[in-house]
């Protein structure tokens, strides 16, 4: 029986998912700024939804659905299918993961404010280790540190969000 107060694994999926595109929200909030401190003119909408969006341009996770959907559809995707692949798999890994932290962080005991930032770093880390395996990144140790810094910030802010809004979700301080 479960106590007064406490949530099914279906609700800590459903607030993990809930807080994971928050999380998603706050890292593109993040990467937006920098894009505009960089010169960049879009407006937020238009560069959230990838507005004008090319496969040529396109970065992992638009790569990474055009091969599953070509994979299942045995077909190719047409080259207007770029920006709503890229945000769907966007939105949807990072939401994945949210519910994924959810089923973890909701069964712990306390909600540490440590666990987001954490769960953010190996959110960061499983993407050096799975895109270069997909060809779609260069290893790790091939990067410059300003451009790992710059990625694992904004992982760790994807982290550090997720996190509060999954403890504010589950009502706990």
């Amino acid at each position: 029986m479960r106590g007064r107060g406490s949530v099914t694994p279906v609700g800590v999926v459903i607030r993990g998912l809930v807080a994971g595109a928050m999380g998603t929200l706050a890292m593109d909030g993040l990467w937006y700024v920098r894009y505009r401190a960089g010169g960049g003119h879009s407006g937020f909408g238009a560069w959230e939804f990838s507005a004008g969006l090319t496969w040529d341009q396109a970065g992992a996770p638009a790569q990474v659905g055009k091969r599953l959907a070509e994979g299942f559809l045995q077909r190719p995707l047409p080259a207007t299918a770029a920006p709503l692949t890229n945000n769907v798999v966007h939105w949807g890994y990072g939401m994945l993961w949210g519910a994924l932290f959810g089923l973890v962080a909701g069964s712990a005991r306390r909600q540490r404010l440590v666990f987001g930032p954490l769960f953010g770093a190996l959110v960061w880390l499983s993407s050096y280790v799975s895109l270069p395996a997909a060809g779609l990144y260069k290893p790790l140790w091939e990067y410059d540190r300003q451009t790992l810094a710059k990625d694992l910030s904004a992982h760790l802010t994807y982290g550090a969000a997720t996190g509060a809004v999954l403890r504010l979700l589950l009502g706990r301080r």
